[in-house]
């Protein structure tokens, strides 16, 4: 399968051949005098991506004819890389000299305009003999590179190389044999003495898999322990399975300990071998892949092994160090430090431990050490890197640059999900997969990536969805240099000088990561006219028209840490960007709009003054997410968009058909003015709408219907009588419902849920609200895991009924009356008195305890 990127060029190119709904590609006679070359290098960039790309890269086939499949494919993607680009060059000319024009029916106004067009940009310090004016359309070389690919591919026997599923089955479970018998033969440190193997930090995890060996069952039973690379023992028996084994095995008791399994398919040809005789028999297996263990989970139990603590750590750190000798008082304090930096991994705490015997009492160097953990870590190639590579090279294809581009974020960098995935469709890496979108795709490959215990998740919603995710230390360093191998992305952590950077930038170098003040005016030309991707994680004070001189064919620029006073005529250049996001000091430039790629728009502000956007926005046809940290005022809508997420609009001439404005619309936020809340009644037909945020309105029943699609209702300022709150109550697919500061001068201040019941509902938060009395049935939210409540000083007490959801996690009470606190103590005792242990509960954000008795109660925290 090609990749994503090459897939979305050539679709560009059908637009270009077949025509667009942009007026420049379609009535521009420049476009229309070479739509035969485009089509000739669609027909020959399509004919070889139907061959090469149909060879299935297995290695029982001749390493010979691999090697010349390899070759051709990385040939091919520099050929078409060069193909787009000058496309996109002769566009961004079309543009400059057109697109600031006006078109009326199909005509370009043209001498005049095109002469004070050339001046303004003269003046800015753009030369009319600058790459931005030519509009020529060389291809020729180009078409001689791909026709060479062709003719050498010819050479190739192709029927032999397009595996069948069977080959490519059987080449599975020799590669994953292979893995197994080789991914832990090697000791790193060479450790020789048995007594020297600690077992620390894992007491509660060996308890359960001895359980779970032990149970009272006759049948075959398989035990998974699943983990990142480095968390097991540094050591592994070598076996080899064969017909014998199996003789060996009939009729006797077994236990049979797998190391490291890496495929189904691996696990599938094996498991042939063990007999099925009702002794009780017992597999461990141990994978660094989900998958795999829950392959067996219907004859088996899954145990996911969690990284250490920085106590465990550091007691691993002291055995291995001092031999179970006491640790001097002086190196307790360095040594946490080293252990806090080796991020939970025993394989990273067990390099340290070798640096450390060494000078085992020298403070100087203890803490000299400490401040330098990670670059210990990734000198011992052949322990650490090593281990975890082979995790990397069991990626598929479509992921690898996914979780490449990983590694140009700065050290302990928190990946907000929604942006990384942002940032992933807009850099050309996901594939389209039939109606699913772009960003399900994406969501789907970075839960790949977490089951491959490559990615750690930092923080889940109530859904288990992930919000945010990060890299262990190893893994980012992984990604660094697996990534300055494929030429993936420069990136510039170090202050450099212009020489300095000349030399870091290749002539076909696509993006720079960089959280230093980069000089890109010293950078030519040549050098930067195929940089596709800027982000810049350092305050700078970069001049946009600077940045869109050299770098015009730019399709991710993040500066979301620069400030930038205005945007200049120059920026109009960057019409290729796909990803935008920006700190601005002053108003929504219009200049953005002329953007016909932009699918991200991230707005930030340092204060809280509303951003107005102009007329034309629904000029930006991809447009798929619009988020902004202050409100936006948008004006009236009169033609749809391709908005599938957009944050704190507010519309200022309203709108009368949502569903005909925002067709794709998943999540909304919306702040109103009192005047034009009549239109809400449009949000029910809105057929894709997960997230509904309402701010500041006066709601009436009548005023408002709601989608049965809706997961999550935000109500913020809204004066929704409680009485509403049964039919938001009837929404089917409700999961999350939040609220806050909401006051009502009239009405009741009771809310009575007894009579609907939240179906699906997970998460209920209710913050600054005059409620009084709450009732509630224990069937009112049979789906209730959290419960937050604060600021609700009316609020009498929480219901008992609450503590009878079989499926309640958490309450959490802030800054409320004390009666709520005695209904939450009279809660959790109920439940501790069925047998219920695992309630937790917070109380002004600090976990607590109840004990009651008769006479009494104390708290203990």
């Amino acid at each position: 399968m090609a990749n994503a990127d090459l897939l979305m060029f050539m679709d560009d190119l059908k637009k270009l051949i077949h025509g667009n709904h942009h007026p420049l590609i379609n009535y521009n006679p420049l476009i229309l005098s070479k739509r035969r070359r485009f089509k000739r290098l669609y027909q020959e960039l399509d004919s070889i991506i139907q061959t090469l790309f149909s060879i299935h890269e297995d290695h029982h086939h001749n390493p010979d004819e691999l090697e010349k499949v390899r070759k051709l494919k990385k040939r091919f993607k520099d050929a078409t890389e060069e193909a787009q680009d000058t496309i996109d060059l002769f566009l961004s000319a079309l543009h400059f000299r057109y697109g600031r024009l006006s078109v009326t029916s199909g005509v370009f106004k043209t001498s005049l305009d095109l002469f004070l067009s050339a001046l303004h940009f003269t003046n800015r310090g753009l030369s009319p003999r600058s790459h931005v004016f030519d509009t020529s359309l060389d291809l020729e070389k180009i078409l001689k590179s791909i026709e060479s690919i062709k003719v050498e591919l010819n050479t190739i026997n192709i029927s032999d190389m397009k595996a069948d599923s069977s080959s490519r089955i059987k080449h599975v479970k020799t590669q994953s044999a292979a893995a197994t018998e080789t991914s832990y033969t090697r000791n790193p440190l060479g450790i020789k003495k048995q007594s020297e193997e600690f077992v620390v930090g894992l007491h509660h995890d060996v308890e359960i898999i001895r359980n779970k060996l032990t149970e009272d069952s006759k049948q075959l039973y398989v035990v998974s322990i699943v983990g990142m690379g480095g968390l097991g023992l540094d050591q592994a028996t070598d076996s080899q399975l064969r017909e014998k084994l199996h003789k060996n095995l009939m009729g006797r008791r077994y236990l049979v300990v797998i190391d490291d399994i890496w495929s189904i398919e691996a696990w599938d040809a094996l498991k042939m071998f063990f007999p099925h005789d009702n002794t009780a028999s017992r597999i461990l297996l141990t994978s660094r892949l989900n998958e795999v263990a829950l392959h067996m989970k219907p004859h088996g139990f899954v145990h996911y092994l969690p990284c250490l603590t920085i106590e465990d750590s550091w007691e691993l750190l002291k055995q291995k160090v001092f031999h179970g000798n006491k640790c001097p008082e002086w190196l307790i304090k360095p040594g946490m430090q080293i252990a806090k930096k080796c991020h939970g991994l025993p394989l990273s705490v067990v390099v340290m431990a070798g640096v450390l015997a060494e000078e085992s009492t020298n403070i100087d160097l203890w803490e000299e050490i400490a401040c330098s953990v990670s670059s210990y870590i990734v000198g011992d190639q052949k322990g650490c890197l090593e281990t975890i590579a082979l995790s990397y090279h069991h990626i598929p294809e479509h992921l690898r640059e996914c979780f490449l581009y990983l590694g140009g974020f700065p050290e302990d960098f928190g990946f907000v999900v929604k942006r990384l995935i942002w940032l992933w469709v807009a850099e050309g890496f996901i594939e389209e997969a039939g109606n699913r979108s772009l960003e399900d795709t994406a969501k789907a490959y970075l839960d790949d990536l977490i089951s491959r215990n490559l990615v750690i998740v930092a923080k889940r919603n109530v859904n288990r969805d992930v919000k945010a995710c990060k890299l262990h230390d190893l893994v980012r360093e992984l990604c660094v240099q697996k990534a300055k191998e494929e030429g993936l992305f420069l990136k510039i952590d170090s202050p450099t000088s212009s020489s300095q950077l000349l030399e870091g930038i290749t002539y076909k170098q696509r993006r720079i990561f960089t959280n230093q003040n980069v000089n890109i005016l010293n950078i030519p030309h040549s050098l930067t006219r195929t940089i596709r991707t800027l982000l810049c994680f350092q305050v700078n004070n970069h001049s946009l028209t600077s940045i869109a001189h050299p770098f015009v064919l730019l399709r991710v620029l993040d500066l979301q840490e620069s400030g930038l006073d205005g945007f200049p005529q120059g920026f109009a250049l960057l019409v290729h960007l796909r990803y935008l996001a920006v700190w601005l000091l002053s108003e929504f430039p219009n200049s953005i709009c002329k953007f016909w790629s932009l699918q991200t728009l991230i707005l930030k502000r340092n204060t809280y003054r509303s951003m107005n956007l102009p007329g034309n926005i629904t000029d930006l046809v991809n447009l798929r997410h619009l988020w902004s940290n202050v409100r936006l005022s948008l004006p009236y809508i009169e033609k749809p968009m391709s908005l599938h997420s957009i944050s704190k609009v507010k519309f200022i001439g309203g709108v009368d058909n949502f569903h005909k404005c925002f067709p794709n619309i998943k999540k909304l936020e919306l702040s109103y003015s009192l005047h034009i809340v009549k239109s809400l009644k449009s949000l029910e037909l809105l057929p894709y709408l997960e997230n509904l945020k309402l701010w500041g309105m006066y709601l009436r029943v009548d005023h408002i219907e709601l989608p049965a699609t809706l997961k999550k209702l935000t109500l913020v300022k809204c004066l929704l009588p409680w009485e509403y709150m049964s039919i938001i109550q009837l929404l089917p697919n409700l999961e999350v419902l939040k609220v806050c500061d909401s006051l009502r001068e009239t009405g009741s201040h009771d809310w009575d849920a007894c009579e609907q019941q939240f179906r699906q509902l997970k998460l209920l938060k209710l913050e600054w609200l005059d409620i009084e009395y709450w009732f509630a049935s224990s069937t009112s939210f049979p789906c209730l895991k959290q419960l937050l409540v604060s600021d609700c000083m009316e609020l009498a007490e929480i219901p008992l009924e609450i503590g009878e959801i079989a499926t309640l996690e958490h309450i959490e009470i802030n800054d409320c009356s004390n009666s709520v606190v005695e209904s939450v103590k009279r809660i959790q005792q109920e439940q501790q008195d069925e047998g219920n242990d695992e309630l937790k509960i917070t109380v002004n954000r600090k976990e607590v305890s109840f004990s009651l008795s008769r006479h009494g109660s104390s708290e203990s925290e």
